[in-house]
């Protein structure tokens, strides 16, 4: 099948993107691509220089590492947010940040992000269950209502920490913000199959991420949904959710189905599919109007939760 083509504004810097760096092909590939993402890590310090307008500190929910960053304004809740990379690079420091500050920094939010341990030398559980850690810390140290969001990978592990919490009687969370989220090991979608080769982020990088999350399980029966959150066979039960994805990446038709359960569920969600979006475009190219769009809807369900 012809797959929807990338939105005319996009394809110019994800055919460059793609050229600098070409999709993950196997395992091997791993430490090079951490070589290249760590140069968009931050310290502490450069982001507190960079946003005045917040606190930043390092904090530990045990050994989990955590980026807290409070408004100097009093804050009206908290963005628990989840960062990106497949589960096998990322980090709480990394370029998540400034994007995340841009559109959500005008609520006032409190943000916390956590430094999850990453595959392969920290398979499922690890990345999922430091998550979790962390958001216990965060319901304890951060006041009002808690929103759980990642993007990719990030959004994933959200979505499963969101099964936990329901699961083990909570944390209570107000909703869970699930942008273009890595849900589904078994990648057998058509978005999935007719995209490969295509974008920045494809079926066979996606194979290498699931892989090294979950080694030898990956694609067969027993994977947990706290795994991987299209798994779950009830998802009753959970906060209201936003989900997005562009219709020209690999994880178009899992958010689209994850998004229908939920629905079936008896559940709130609110989707946006943005046409000619690739994996990641709103924070690689932030000023076409589909990403703007997109910005503004995420901000738009927030202030709608919040009561904002």
């Amino acid at each position: 099948m012809t797959p929807p083509p990338f939105d005319p504004e996009l394809v110019p810097v994800v055919e460059t993107l793609r050229a600098l760096r070409p999709p993950l092909a196997s395992l091997d590939d791993i430490p090079g691509r951490r070589e290249l993402n760590a140069a968009e890590h931050r310290t502490v310090e450069e982001l507190a220089a960079a946003y005045p307008a917040y606190k930043v500190a390092e904090e530990y929910a045990g050994s989990v590492p955590l980026l807290v960053l409070r408004p100097a304004a009093e804050s009206t809740g908290v963005l628990y947010y989840v960062h990106g990379g497949g589960t096998i690079v990322g980090s709480h420091l990394g370029a998540d940040v400034p994007n995340l500050l841009d559109w959500a920094g005008a609520l006032n939010l409190t943000i916390v992000s956590p430094g999850y341990r990453l595959a392969p030398e920290h398979p499922y559980p690890v990345p999922v269950e430091d998550c979790y850690a962390g958001l216990l810390w965060t319901v304890e140290h951060c006041a009002g209502p808690v929103v759980l969001g990642g993007i990719s990978a990030g959004g994933g592990i959200a979505a499963a920490t969101a099964l936990l919490a329901r699961d083990r009687g909570g944390p209570e969370l107000a909703g869970q913000l699930l942008i273009c989220p890595m849900l589904d090991d078994r990648n057998d979608t058509p978005s999935a199959v007719d995209l490969d080769g295509r974008g920045l982020w494809d079926r066979t990088a996606n194979i290498v991420g699931w892989t090294a999350y979950l080694g030898d399980r990956r694609g067969k029966a027993d994977v947990p949904a706290y795994a991987a959150a299209a798994r779950a066979e009830d998802l009753s039960g959970l906060p209201p959710a936003f989900l997005d994805v562009g219709t020209a990446e690999t994880f178009r038709d899992e958010v689209v189905a994850y998004a229908s359960r939920i629905w079936q569920a008896g559940g709130e969600a609110e989707l946006h599919v943005w046409p000619g979006g690739f994996h990641g475009f709103d924070s690689l190219v932030p000023e076409a109007q589909v990403s703007r769009a997109a910005r503004a809807a995420r901000l738009t369900w927030l202030r709608r939760l919040l009561g904002q």
